[in-house]
């Protein structure tokens, strides 16, 4: 299996607070890697390295073997790396359609003027987007609030148009900071099954920060674990879960 994402000695820091100390792992071509840790272990401030918004002191971040490491955000997305948020970061007061339309531009290749007066390409254009669009709003169940104005929809619902966000991207690696983070029961078990089928049907290379063990475990082909900044573990769900540092850092029990 080849290698999509190669994190290579990455050591982060603001100020005197290390948030992370050389870290390095793979994220190899069509699997799930999740990474796991307790509060304050650097799970976001690794995703922030591998998406740009953060840039790390040292080491460097590999993407199907090309050094990525200086590039802004928008250019790594153009490359083919999308993420959603801890935090939901969408247009609360757009639709979720409009939303999902806004994640298209990277896509556009129309000019001002082609655009401003809505003919031949824009025109083609814009129909080829609105397919694409349709077919996420379909794969994500939410045709019932594709007009429906985000900031009025649910948490769980809102996270699901983050989620199509990201796929409008058309991404090849995805980044997903905590996607099940609030949600009650019900939400978990139909964004776990949208992850599963994104990743069966689509082929999609995923990497996940999830609090939730039990659905790592389930979900995951292999998991990294991280520790006060540090990675303490990197194995599969079986070997993770036997692992003695995981079980005191993260489960907070020893092993019998």
């Amino acid at each position: 299996m080849s290698i999509k994402l190669h994190v290579d000695n990455i050591s982060l820091s603001f100020g005197g607070i290390k948030a992370l100390q050389n870290i390095s792992f793979d994220v190899r071509e069509g699997e799930i890697l999740s990474v796991i840790g307790p509060n304050g272990a650097g799970k976001t401030s690794l995703i922030n390295s591998i998406n740009g918004f953060y840039k790390p002191q040292q080491g460097r971040v590999l993407l199907n073997g090309d050094d990525i490491t200086q590039m802004p955000p928008y250019k790594r997305a153009k490359l083919g790396i999308s993420r959603t948020f801890q935090n939901i970061a969408l247009y609360t007061n757009m639709s979720a359609l409009d939303n999902l339309m806004a994640a298209r531009h990277l896509h556009m290749k129309s000019n001002m003027l082609t655009g401003a007066l809505f003919w031949g390409p824009a025109e083609r254009e814009e129909i080829e987007h609105r397919r694409v669009v349709e077919g996420i709003i379909d794969f994500l169940e939410i045709e019932a609030i594709r007009k429906s104005i985000v900031g009025t929809l649910s948490y769980g619902l809102r996270k699901r148009v983050e989620l199509g966000r990201a796929l409008a991207l058309e991404p090849s690696l995805l980044l997903l900071d905590e996607p099940m983070a609030g949600m009650n029961v019900e939400e978990k078990e139909d964004m776990a099954r949208f992850i599963l089928d994104i990743h069966e049907q689509r082929g999609m290379t995923i990497m996940l920060i999830e609090h939730d063990v039990g659905l790592v475990m389930d979900i995951s082909d292999r998991i990294v674990a991280l520790d006060f900044g540090q990675k303490i573990a990197e194995g599969t769900p079986d070997e993770i879960s036997q692992n003695e540092a995981v079980i005191r850092a993260y489960l907070g029990q020893e092993q019998d």
